[in-house]
C-alpha cells in the first residue's frame, strides 16, 4: 500500500490521472497501424547495457526518491542494462515525448496507448520473449487498449477501478448506484465531486447504459452523436450540484476529510489513505459498473535498445517486481503470483475476475468504435476535450 507519506514526498498528482489531453489528429482509427507478428522480434540477442524508459512517476523508482524503494537496481544487476528514466504528468504529454524517438519503453494509460500504436510509435510484442507474461492474469490480456487484431503491443502492469466514495454520516446506508452523483446528485448540492478530465464522460456513458437502454451504449468509450450528447447533457445537470472537481487526490482527502465533499468518485488507494486518518468515508463499486485503468508497458517501434527493452518488460512483470511497484503506486498487481508478495491484495480485489468484469478500463476514444459498429462513426477524443470544457464551464 503506498503511504500518504510518499505520496506528499513525491509531490505529484498520481500519474493515473490523465488529465485535459490535447486534439487528437490522425488518430481516427487504427486501422493504419502494425498488427502483423512478423513486425515484433522473433529471437532475442545479447543486451546493449541500457534502456531508456519514460513512465508515471513512481514507477520506475531507483531509490533516488526514497531510499527504501528500489526495484531498478536488481534489474539492473541482474540483466546488465543500466536504466535512465523520465517521468511524464498526463498522457498527452507521454505521446509527445514518444515521438522523440529517445525512449525504449513506455508505460501508458488506456488513453493513450491506441494513439501511440496508431501513430506507429510502439511496437507489436512477442509475448513469447517474456515469460513472466505467461502469469499475467487473462482478463487483462489481448484488450482493446494493449492490442489490435489479437496483437498484444504491450505487457499489462496494473489496474484498478474509479470508485464510488460517501460520507457514512451522511449516507448512515452504503449507496448501491451512481444516482447519488447524477439523478440524486441535487440532495447534497455544492458537495458532490467529480474527476476533473475528458474521460470522465464515460462515467456519465456507464451510467446511462443501465438507465437509458434505449440509447444502445454497450461501450462507453464507444459514443456515436446521439449517445455523446446524452452522456454530456447528464453531465450538465450534474455540474449545478459539484462543488469540486479534481485530479490531484491529495485534495480529495482534503475535501471528504473536511467535509466539503460528501460523495464523488475515488480510488481505492483514497480511501485507504482517509481509513487510516479516520475519517467517515467508504467506498462501493456501484450496481452499474464503474470505468477504471490498465497500464500497459510498450516498447518503441525505433528502439535503440529492443533486447533490453525486453528484459524490462519481462522484469516489471514478475511476481516480486510487479508487486512491490503496485503496491508503492496503490493499485492492483497484473498477476497472481505477486499477490504472494504484497498483503493488500483483497483490499484492491487483485484477481477478482467478477470485479474486474465490471471496470470498463480507459480506452482512448476514436472514430472508428471500439465497440466493433461499422455503420455509424464515433466521437473522438478531439470532442470529448472540447465538450469537457463547455461542460465546467
Amino acid at each position: 500500500m503506498m503511504r500518504i507519506t510518499r505520496t506528499a514526498r513525491r509531490g505529484v498528482t498520481v500519474g493515473l490521472a490523465i488529465g485535459s489531453v490535447a486534439l487528437l489528429t490522425a488518430c481516427g482509427t487504427t486501422s493504419g497501424s502494425p498488427t502483423a507478428t512478423e513486425d515484433a522480434l522473433t529471437e532475442l540477442g545479447d543486451g546493449e547495457g541500457q534502456v531508456s524508459i519514460l513512465a508515471w512517476p513512481g514507477y520506475v523508482e531507483d531509490g533516488s526518491n526514497d531510499p527504501t524503494v528500489d526495484w531498478v537496481t536488481p534489474f539492473e544487476e541482474e540483466t546488465g542494462c543500466e536504466v535512465t528514466s523520465k517521468t511524464y504528468g498526463t498522457s498527452d504529454e507521454a505521446v509527445n515525448l514518444m515521438k522523440t524517438g529517445e525512449y525504449d519503453v513506455v508505460a501508458a494509460s488506456g488513453d493513450a496507448t491506441l494513439r501511440l500504436i496508431a501513430g506507429g510509435e510502439v511496437a507489436p510484442v512477442n509475448t513469447d520473449l517474456i515469460p513472466n507474461y505467461e502469469g499475467v492474469f487473462d482478463f487483462l490480456k489481448e484488450k482493446e487498449w494493449n492490442s489490435v487484431d489479437g496483437q498484444s503491443y504491450g505487457v499489462p502492469h496494473g489496474y484498478g477501478a474509479n470508485l464510488l466514495m460517501y460520507n457514512t454520516e451522511v449516507f448512515t446506508e452504503a449507496p448501491t448506484s451512481w444516482d447519488v452523483v447524477f439523478d440524486k446528485a441535487s440532495e447534497n448540492a455544492g458537495k458532490v465531486t467529480a474527476y476533473d478530465s475528458p474521460i470522465y464522460i464515460a462515467d456519465a456513458a456507464v451510467y446511462l447504459m443501465a438507465h437509458q437502454p434505449e440509447l444502445g451504449i454497450e461501450n462507453p468509450y464507444a459514443l456515436d452523436e446521439e449517445q455523446f450528447q446524452a452522456s454530456v447533457d447528464l453531465l450538465k445537470e450534474q455540474r449545478q450540484s459539484v462543488g469540486e472537481y479534481w485530479s490531484d487526490y491529495l485534495k480529495e482527502i482534503q475535501a471528504f476529510e473536511s467535509g466539503d465533499s460528501v460523495v464523488g468518485t475515488t480510488w481505492q488507494v483514497i480511501q485507504n489513505v482517509l481509513a487510516d486518518s479516520g475519517a467517515p468515508t467508504d467506498v462501493v463499486l456501484p450496481a452499474e459498473g464503474a470505468t477504471g485503468w490498465s497500464d500497459t508497458w510498450m516498447i518503441a517501434s525505433d528502439a535503440a535498445n529492443p533486447n533490453c527493452a525486453y528484459e524490462w518488460l519481462n522484469y516489471i512483470a514478475s511476481p516480486e517486481a510487479n508487486a512491490t511497484a503496485t503496491s508503492y503506486f496503490g493499485e492492483a498487481p497484473s498477476s497472481e503470483a505477486a499477490c504472494d508478495f504484497r498483503e493488500d491484495c483483497e483490499a484492491y480485489h487483485a484477481g477478482d475476475e467478477e470485479y474486474a468484469s465490471q471496470i470498463w478500463y480507459w480506452t482512448t476514444p476514436i472514430a472508428e468504435c471500439v465497440d466493433g459498429r461499422t455503420d455509424v462513426e464515433c466521437v473522438d477524443y478531439a470532442q470529448w476535450t472540447a465538450a469537457w470544457q463547455e461542460i465546467k464551464g
